[in-house]
């Protein structure tokens, strides 16, 4: 696959109807309010489980995290996957009465547990290239098992939200379109995005740090980072970049990496409050549960080998911070 294929399939969809092996696909979307602590998290998903086809749903999932009064609300929706529809040539997807199309996506969703309603109405543009979390000869194979990549970065997004009967507008809120799929979700990781720092607006970073189980062994961490800034991409995502350290707990992540180009060093933080739990089915079986903030806070010191030169990038609480675990020992509640 060559770098004008993986772009122009980018947001194809994988899934095949009926397939009998396990599989979860998501197409999701993300913003930030320019200035406050307020952001958004809209996700379109496919879950089959293993040799059951007969079980595929789609999931809609929605949450709106308010960091100023630190009440996020939350709110998700499971439809048999006969009332679903996902291209597998454009992006175009629909879950129940809720549809995503290239730059545009209208949804509600009533939260069975708590009765809280989130309802979007949103366009959002962008003419930046997609963002692979990997090198492209990874996406034709078996080896992930779970592939991401990031189709638009630093969308601008428009409309409304409405979050249990108040409406919130949405004006040039920027963050991303994205992509992911695999016949299981990776085992342990940390996962974390920014779409534009306060410093610097037009930089972006995709980052992640996961181990994954063979067996009873457990691999070390590796830590794949994408970082473009001031009109260059850096891709740090091979190999001998993959093994530098890393580390992350709740709810605090320190990342130390480098390539022939830049090093890096970053910490992204948040407290618990900024997070929601939420339940992922797997595909072989059992559920994950991932604990989503989209009000974070990150610092990233890149120094460029070359020159020596040296940046500070940061934001107070546009980072996006995940933590996929099975363990139950955060201390937070599922929220729907």
């Amino acid at each position: 696959m060559d770098l004008h294929e993986a772009q122009q399939t980018a947001n194809w969809t994988r899934y095949v109807p009926g397939q009998r092996q396990g599989h979860y696909e998501s197409f999701f979307l993300r913003a930030n309010h320019p200035s406050r602590p307020l952001a958004f998290w809209i996700r379109y998903t496919i879950f089959s489980p293993h040799e059951h086809p007969e079980r595929a749903m789609g999931e809609l999932w929605s949450v709106f995290f308010n960091g100023e009064t630190g009440e996020h609300v939350a709110a998700k929706k499971e439809v048999p996957f006969s009332e679903c529809s996902f291209a597998r040539d454009r992006l175009e997807a629909r879950v129940g009465d809720a549809t995503l199309a290239s730059g545009r996506l209208r949804g509600a969703i009533t939260n069975a547990k708590t009765g809280g309603t989130i309802e979007w109405d949103l366009s959002y543009a962008g003419d930046h290239t997609p963002i692979f979390w990997f090198p492209l000869k990874f996406y034709t194979g078996g080896f992930p098992k779970a592939k991401g990549l990031v189709s638009l970065p630093l969308a601008s997004f428009m409309g409304s939200i409405v979050i249990n009967g108040a409406t919130v507008a949405i004006d040039s809120w920027v963050g991303s379109e994205n992509h992911n799929w695999g016949i299981k979700h990776t085992d342990y990781y940390a996962w974390g995005q920014v779409a534009g720092f306060d410093n610097a607006p037009g930089s972006f970073l995709e980052l992640a740090t996961a181990k994954i189980k063979i067996g009873p062994i457990w691999s070390p961490f590796f830590t794949p980072i994408v970082l473009r800034h001031d009109g260059r991409e850096y891709a740090l995502n091979e190999l001998h970049t993959l093994l530098f350290r890393a580390s992350f707990s709740y709810f605090h992540w320190n990342v130390a990496t480098r390539s022939t180009e830049i090093d890096v060093r970053g910490v992204i933080r948040a407290e618990a409050r900024d997070f929601v739990c939420l339940p992922y089915y797997n595909p072989p079986g059992g559920v994950k549960m991932c604990l989503n903030s989209k009000i974070a806070s990150c610092e990233l010191d890149v120094t460029f080998r070359r020159t020596g030169e040296r940046v500070r990038l940061v934001t107070a609480h546009r980072a996006a911070f995940e933590i996929l675990t099975d363990k139950t020992d955060h201390g937070l509640l599922p929220a729907v």
